[in-house]
């Protein structure tokens, strides 16, 4: 089974995201778990160390105050990552007003610590809703994503 870092997010941002706190499993009963689901340690340990660096980058992401409009020029690794479809997509969100620079900014940098050699648009709109979660005062944004994210699953469902 190749499982990647970033299904080991998706296994816990959909299993665990929304219970309460008294509900959710301490991290040593998480590791177990994703183990016993079939989760390679080395994966779970990355996907444990995104998840702390996404709170870190949130939390330094809220304390901005930039409200500047810039223009986002893509270094060559990004470029090679990201392919249009997804650097499109993120204009887009931040053209409607889901992210603004400092939000695309973490997004992107979460992106890139995946590790992946390549993204698609699906994976980059799961890392956009995990972004969102963790950004204070961005719960219509993540709303009018998680719309957007789950729409698309049941269009492939159907």
């Amino acid at each position: 089974m190749k499982e990647n870092v970033l299904d080991v997010l998706l296994y816990l941002f959909e299993n665990y995201i929304d219970t309460d706190d008294a509900k959710k499993p301490d991290k040593d009963a998480l590791e177990l778990e994703l183990e016993k689901v079939g989760f390679l340690q080395l994966e779970i340990n990355k996907a444990f160390d995104w998840l702390e660096s996404m709170t870190v980058v949130a939390e330094d992401s809220a304390t901005s105050s930039s409200s500047h409009t810039a223009i986002r020029l893509f270094s060559d690794v990004e470029l090679e990552r990201l392919d249009v479809h997804c650097r499109g997509y993120l204009l887009f969100l931040e053209q409607v007003g889901v992210l603004d620079a400092e939000t695309r900014e973490v997004v992107v940098e979460r992106v890139l610590a995946l590790d992946e050699d390549e993204i698609d648009l699906d994976q980059m709109k799961w890392v956009v809703l995990m972004v969102l979660f963790y950004q204070p005062g961005r719960e219509v944004a993540y709303a009018w994503m998680e719309d957007l994210v789950f729409e698309d699953m049941e269009a492939v469902i159907h």
